[in-house]
């Protein structure tokens, strides 16, 4: 952030934090100049198979929203807190286009989102998905829902033939008929990196063209992919 001017979002996971940790990262994030996080709830762990929060820790993503934005209006866990220092952070959510696989149908999800935006989420990135009409979709969905919050669209480039089964899998979306002929004809991980790059570039070039608020791009701490992208795109 400091070095590049680039601003910095970290993410906030209700899972394997109390309330209190979560209020001293935020406070130190404030002294470093951070502006924007994102909340979430986080994923289960695997050995336990569903969601546990920690001792005195959130539950859902709504009540972590909720405790950021009780900071900046200078409201504190505990007395002994600096009463009245506010915090200024944008808060961001996650949201879902082919709804999280934890709710029964996307109405479902949506009343949830909701519930983020009124009590503070100021833009929603989306999980990755492959087919733009689905995001389009969804945008329109949440419209009706009444949440007004730019909603920015996440890409992920496939990289390797492992992902083909595994990203469907841990993600609960779909690739498009269209992407997968293409990535059947591929024999080596460079093979589907060209095919998932390709798409990506695809994808992007039709969201900018539908005037999306941004792009955010899932790396997996692999930047080369999203440099070409990146490079093609803007």
């Amino acid at each position: 952030m400091n070095k590049f001017h680039v601003d910095a979002v970290p993410h906030l996971l209700c899972g394997g934090f109390s309330k209190e940790e979560t209020e001293n990262a935020l406070i130190d994030l404030n002294f470093i100049g951070v502006e924007n996080v994102l909340a979430l709830r986080g994923d289960a762990l695997k050995p336990e198979g569903k969601f546990v929060p920690e001792s005195n820790g959130h539950h859902f993503a709504s009540e972590l929203v909720e405790q950021i934005i009780q900071m900046n209006k200078g409201r504190y866990l505990h007395e002994e807190t600096e009463i009245g220092f506010q915090t200024d952070f944008c808060v961001g959510v996650a949201g879902y286009p082919e709804k999280h696989f934890e709710a029964p149908s996307l109405k479902f999800d949506l009343k949830y989102l909701k519930e983020k935006v009124e009590k503070g989420a100021e833009y929603i990135v989306t999980q990755m998905f492959f087919d733009n009409q689905k995001y389009f979709e969804f945008v329109k969905k949440v419209r009706e829902a009444g949440i007004n919050v730019p909603i920015i669209p996440g890409i992920k480039p496939i990289t390797t033939l492992g992902q083909i089964t595994m990203l469907p899998r841990t993600f609960f979306l779909d690739l498009p008929d269209s992407l997968m002929d293409e990535l059947e004809k591929c024999k080596t991980n460079s093979d589907v990196k060209e095919v998932g790059i390709q798409w990506a570039i695809h994808q992007c070039k039709e969201l900018i063209e539908a005037k999306v608020p941004s792009l955010h791009f899932y790396t997996m701490s692999k930047a080369d992919t999203t440099y070409k992208i990146a490079k093609e795109v803007f």
